[in-house]
């Protein structure tokens, strides 16, 4: 059975679809295609030189055997021109009239003339003494060049043999084929052996690819994933390219598989701190009622009812506050409607006040002009109530909560100008530690064990400033705090006109 990633090693053989066999195959075949052209157009050239050499020199003979026999008295068979000198071997000469040839002969290679059969002689027919060049394959000679003068002179033929240049094209067609094909030969090793070390780099970059497919990344913890080295990330090749994108990549996939372990780590204590919250009232009721159905005399049953519905109340405030964060966390659309941002607060602030009378509170609305978001008024007084809710019940009696509504433009925007509204709540109590500052915002996170709290008001279930958090940003804002021991300051910034 094949396992995967086998093939990805970067020891395995590459097949023949591989880009460094596919690369030298094409590079060989081209330079093939180069040689055979060029040998074929040396060999075209060559055979065109050799050949209007060799019709120079036919007609050349031909002029000098028409002027010889001009000088000799012989008759219409006479060919003893042939005897002169200067007369190459196979020189072919004839005598004809109306068009049939009377006389014909060859040199041989002793320098002596040879007369020519019937055979022969036919070959030699349809010749007019026109001066026309004409290849003629002669029975027992080979094939020859010929052609034929009268002017006024006498009409003759001569012939030269073709097999000189017929051996000098052979001689260059081995001649070029044994040099092309060492020569494909060398430049295949080479561009082997050059291709081979240039894609190195990417058998590296693969190698590193198969490594990190190897690792596990759908269960449990990973760990740091191998890096293409930098000396393969070169942007100035392309296998660098692809080593720092397969770098970037993996990057992203480390970030993403840490941000997941963080988002289960979180779901995991998400579920262990709701099932905590949960079963301490559970606890409760099911306590209470065994106590109603013994008929216990310890706790009164009115007592117990009382407490069973308390219990009841806050397990119901807990699960309509874990289902409101879920909606949130879907993007379910929110309410919209324009809000005064001065009534929303004051009211909110005359409430806490209500609820902590021995709590100093303060308002300050610092607006020109009155002020409105498009949000959701029941949720936006949530937010509010949250944060002034958090400082009452995490501070001493006697402490200094202030609430200040101003209107400004935020810097962070491109133009620097875009209007919003932001609510700050501060107060002098005992601050948050600098440990929990970071975690503030998260569900079920409480200070307790380093803020006090009011007498007599029961701890929270962790998911006020969680929900305040979530609810702003739905609405485009943001919520930023800061603390340090005699100052505590949540601000909610709000984009107007949205």
């Amino acid at each position: 059975m094949r396992l995967p990633g086998r093939r990805a090693r970067s020891g395995a053989r590459p097949g023949w679809r591989s880009l460094r066999v596919r690369l030298v195959l094409f590079v060989s075949v081209t330079l093939a295609v180069v040689c055979a052209a060029m040998a074929l157009t040396t060999v075209y050239v060559q055979h065109v030189y050799l050949l209007g050499d060799l019709d120079q020199r036919v007609t050349n003979a031909a002029e000098r055997s028409q002027g010889g026999l001009q000088r000799r008295t012989g008759g219409a068979t006479d060919l003893g021109f042939l005897n002169e000198r200067g007369q190459p071997t196979g020189t072919l000469a004839a005598r004809f009239a109306d068009g049939k040839v009377n006389a014909a002969e060859v040199v041989t290679e002793d320098g002596r003339q040879r007369v020519l059969g019937a055979a022969q002689r036919a070959a030699l027919k349809g010749i007019t003494p026109d001066g026309s060049l004409h290849t003629r394959t002669i029975p027992g000679l080979g094939t020859y060049r010929v052609t034929a003068i009268g002017g006024d002179g006498v009409p003759v033929l001569a012939g030269l043999p073709m097999d000189g240049i017929q051996q000098v094209i052979d001689r260059l067609v081995v001649l070029e084929s044994v040099i092309a094909g060492v020569g494909l030969t060398a430049a295949a090793c080479a561009c082997a052996v050059v291709i081979r070390r240039q894609l190195r780099p990417l058998g590296r970059v693969a190698a590193t690819a198969a490594e990190v497919a190897r690792v596990p990344l759908n269960r449990g913890e990973v760990a740091d994933l191998a890096r293409v080295a930098a000396r393969d990330t070169d942007p100035g090749t392309e296998a660098g390219q692809v080593g720092a994108v397969l770098n970037r990549l993996i990057d992203h996939v480390e970030a993403s598989l840490a941000e997941r372990q963080r988002t289960e780590q979180r779901m995991r204590r998400f579920l262990t701190d709701a099932s905590h919250e949960l079963r301490t009232p559970l606890a409760s009721i099911a306590g209470y009622a065994e106590f109603m159905n013994g008929g216990s005399t310890t706790i009164e049953p009115e007592l117990a009812w009382h407490r069973v519905s308390a219990q009841s109340a806050r397990m119901t405030d807990l699960v309509e506050d874990l289902l409101l964060l879920a909606r949130l966390d879907e993007g379910r659309p929110l309410r919209r409607a324009e809000v005064n941002i001065a009534t929303l607060v004051a009211e909110a602030v005359w409430d806490a006040q209500a609820a902590g009378g021995d709590h100093d509170w303060q308002l300050a609305l610092r607006l020109d002009t009155p002020v409105t978001v498009v949000a959701d008024p029941s949720r936006l007084h949530q937010v509010i109530a949250n944060l002034l809710a958090n400082a009452r019940i995490h501070t001493p009696a006697g402490t200094k909560i202030t609430v200040i509504v101003e209107a400004a433009t935020d810097p962070d925007t491109a133009s620097g100008k875009a209007p919003h509204c932001v609510i700050r709540v501060r107060d002098n109590g005992p601050g948050i530690p600098p440990d929990l500052l970071p975690t503030v915002f998260e569900r079920f996170t409480r200070a307790d064990a380093s803020r006090s709290r009011a007498a007599g008001t029961e701890g929270g279930s962790g998911l006020g400033l969680a929900i305040a958090a979530a609810i702003t940003e739905a609405h485009g804002g943001r919520v930023e705090v800061t603390s340090e021991p005699g100052c505590t300051q949540f601000s909610v910034t709000l984009p107007l006109g949205v």
